[in-house]
């Protein structure tokens, strides 16, 4: 999906929601923040895998779609700190109901998995 779809007006609501949390490490991030602020190196360790500047790239567009937060404090080294906003808790607690979804499905594959 593209960028371009998260300000598409002419969508439906499942489509915009998805264009949003759209891409690899978006719905993980999402999580982290849920637990409080924190700081860029801190999720990369927690994901790894995830590039710096994949991490910069997703935070500047969850921040563009309002669903976080960033805070620059003028100290030097500069230290910057991410948080969701009311918003991505909102999408985050829409979220929930179709991730126990997804790990039900998850069961189901696996139990189709041994039975075969």
């Amino acid at each position: 999906m593209t960028r371009s779809r998260a300000r598409d007006l002419n969508v439906c609501g499942v489509t915009a929601a998805i264009a949003v949390i759209d891409g690899k490490w978006k719905t993980a991030l999402l999580w982290l923040l849920e637990s409080g602020p924190h700081r860029p190196g801190e999720l990369r360790r927690q994901l790894p895998g995830l590039s710096e500047k994949v991490l910069t790239q997703a935070l500047r567009e969850m921040e563009s779609d309002g669903l976080v937060h960033r805070e620059v404090h003028d100290v030097l080294p500069l230290k910057t700190v991410y948080s969701l906003t009311a918003f991505g808790r909102d999408l985050s607690e829409a979220l929930a109901p179709l991730s126990d979804w997804g790990h039900r499905r998850l069961e189901k594959l696996a139990e189709a998995r041994t039975a075969s």
